[in-house]
C-alpha cells in the first residue's frame, strides 16, 4: 500500500511539472509574458525593471541636475511609472477584468497623467516651460495599456509630440549648458525602450495571464505620497416652513383641493374679485402710466448688465501637442504661425477684428466664433471650417481641397489658380461671395442662399433661384 501512495505522488510530481511548463510556453508565445509562478516576477515585468533602472534612472538624475520645476516634474514621472510597473505586475498573475473593472484599474495611471499636465499648466511662466510641455504633451503614451490594437506606435505619436519642445530645448541650450542637453536626450529614451518593450511582451495589446483570478477591482499601488479622498459635500440646506408639523405630502393633497374645489365653481369664481374703479384703471390715467414708467426706471445703476461684469479673456498663441490654438485676441492684425508641419491642425476661437497668417502645409483650420477676422494661408491638405462666424474674408495663396461654411453671416473666400477645383459646402449660411482670379484681378460670385424644391415624379429636385435686382 505504501508504494503505491509512493508511486501517486510521483505522478503527481510529474503532472505539476508538466502544467509549469506548458503554462510558460503559452506565455512566450504571447510575447516572453509568462505567468507569475510562485511570486517570482515574470520576463515583461523584468524588462520593465530594466527600463527604470536604465532610462528612468538616468532622467531623474538629469532632471535634479537641473532643479526647480524640472526636478518637480521629474518625481510625478517617477511616480507614474511606478504604479504602471504594479499594473503590470498584476496583469501577469491576474486574469483580465470585465470594462468597467478595468477603467477603475487605470484610474491611478490616469491621475498621474493628469498631475503631470496640470503642473505644466500651473507654470506657464517659468523659464523652462519647454521641458515641462515636451513631458506634459508625451505624458499620454503611458495609456498604451489600454490600446488593445498597436499600442507601440501610439507611444511613439506622444514621443513625437514631445520633440517639438525639446527641440526647443536644444536650440537654447545646445552651446551653453549641456545639463539640458543630457536631460532631452535621457528623456525621450525612456519612450524608445517603452516601444521597444512594447514591440517584445504586448505587441498586439496588454497580454494578460491565462489563469489565476480575475484582476481585483480599485487595485492601486500603496503610495506614502497618496492623499485621503476627500469629505463627502454636505447635504441640501433645510427646508423651513410655517407649519412643520404638517406633512409635505398632506399639505400637497390640501392645495390641490383647494384648486379643484375653486376650478369647479364655474362663472361664480370671479365673484370673489374687487371692482377697480375708472380712476385706478392705468389704461384710463395718464398720470398712473408716467408714475409706473418712473418706477420701472428709477434707479438704472443698480442692474449690473452681465457682459459688463464678464471679465476678458487672456490670448493664447501656442503649439500644444499637433494643435495650434489661436485665442481670444482683440485688435491684432500680425498673428503668424510659421513652424508648421503636415500632421498639425489649427484652431481659432473667439478672435475680433484681427488677421492670421499661416505658413507652410498643414492638415486642416478650424475657425469658431470669431467676428471680422482675416486669414491668409498657404496650403491645407484636409479642410477649412468656418463655424458660428460674423464677417470672415479668407484667402487662399497655394491649394485646398474643400472649405465649409456653416451658420456664418458674411463670408468672403479669395481663391487662388491653384485652388479653383476646391469643394465648397455651406449650411445655414448668407452673404457668402466667392471671388476668383482673372486677369490679375478677382471677380465676385455670390452663393446662393435660397432654394426652390420640386418632385419630378421619382424624387426631389432642389436648384438655386434666381432673385431678379
Amino acid at each position: 500500500m505504501e508504494g503505491l501512495v509512493e508511486r501517486l505522488e510521483q505522478a503527481v510530481t510529474r503532472l505539476e511539472k508538466m502544467s509549469v511548463t506548458m503554462q510558460a510556453a503559452s506565455g512566450i508565445a504571447n510575447g516572453n509574458c509568462a505567468n507569475g509562478i510562485n511570486g517570482v516576477s515574470s520576463e515583461c515585468v523584468e524588462a520593465f525593471d530594466n527600463l527604470l533602472r536604465g532610462p528612468l534612472s538616468e532622467y531623474l538624475n538629469c532632471s535634479r541636475a537641473i532643479g526647480k520645476e524640472v526636478e518637480k516634474h521629474a518625481d510625478m514621472v517617477n511616480n507614474a511609472l511606478q504604479d504602471q510597473r504594479s499594473f503590470l505586475k498584476m496583469a501577469v498573475t491576474h486574469q483580465e477584468p470585465a470594462q468597467t473593472e478595468l477603467h477603475d484599474l487605470l484610474q491611478p495611471i490616469s491621475g498621474h497623467i493628469q498631475e503631470v499636465q496640470s503642473f505644466r499648466e500651473q507654470n506657464r511662466g517659468s523659464s523652462l516651460f519647454n521641458h515641462l510641455s515636451a513631458v506634459s504633451e508625451s505624458i499620454p503614451a503611458l495609456g498604451w495599456v489600454a490600446v488593445s490594437q498597436k499600442p507601440g506606435p501610439y507611444v511613439k505619436e506622444m514621443n513625437d509630440a514631445a520633440t517639438f519642445y525639446t527641440n526647443r530645448v536644444l536650440k537654447d541650450y545646445k552651446e551653453t549648458d549641456k545639463r539640458h542637453v543630457d536631460w532631452v536626450r535621457s528623456y525621450l529614451s525612456i519612450w524608445t525602450e517603452m516601444q521597444s518593450f512594447i514591440k517584445q511582451h504586448h505587441t498586439t495589446g496588454l497580454v494578460w495571464s491565462k489563469s489565476g483570478p480575475i484582476a481585483p477591482p480599485l487595485f492601486a499601488r500603496p503610495s506614502a505620497r497618496s492623499r485621503p479622498p476627500p469629505p463627502p459635500p454636505p447635504g441640501p440646506p433645510p427646508v423651513f416652513t410655517d407649519d412643520d408639523s404638517q406633512p409635505q405630502a398632506d399639505r400637497a393633497v390640501a392645495q390641490h383641493s383647494e384648486l379643484f374645489a375653486q376650478l369647479n365653481k364655474g362663472m361664480d369664481i370671479t365673484k370673489g374679485l374687487k371692482h377697480v374703479s375708472d380712476e385706478k384703471k392705468t389704461h384710463k390715467n395718464s398720470n398712473l402710466r408716467s408714475h409706473a414708467i418712473a418706477t420701472k426706471t428709477k434707479s438704472p445703476g443698480t442692474v449690473n448688465s452681465p457682459r459688463a461684469a464678464a471679465q476678458k479673456k487672456t490670448p493664447l498663441l501656442e503649439l500644444e501637442g499637433k494643435k495650434w490654438r489661436v485665442e481670444n485676441f482683440e485688435q491684432k492684425h500680425d498673428l503668424t504661425i510659421e513652424e508648421t508641419e503636415l500632421k498639425q491642425v489649427v484652431y481659432v476661437f473667439g478672435c475680433n477684428n484681427s488677421t492670421l497668417q499661416i505658413k507652410g502645409k498643414i492638415n486642416s483650420i478650424i475657425i469658431d466664433n470669431c467676428k471680422k477676422l482675416g486669414l491668409v494661408f498657404e496650403n491645407v491638405v484636409g479642410i477649412v471650417e468656418i463655424i458660428n462666424c460674423k464677417g470672415i474674408q479668407l484667402q487662399v495663396l497655394g491649394t485646398v481641397p474643400t472649405i465649409s461654411i456653416n451658420t456664418t453671416e458674411g463670408c468672403q473666400v479669395y481663391l487662388s489658380k491653384d485652388s479653383l477645383h476646391c469643394d465648397i459646402v455651406s449650411a445655414k449660411s448668407s452673404e457668402m461671395n466667392i471671388l476668383i482670379p482673372q486677369d490679375e484681378e478677382y471677380r465676385e460670385y455670390p452663393v446662393p442662399e435660397q432654394f426652390k424644391t420640386v418632385w419630378d415624379g421619382s424624387k426631389l429636385v432642389t436648384e438655386p433661384t434666381e432673385i431678379a435686382g
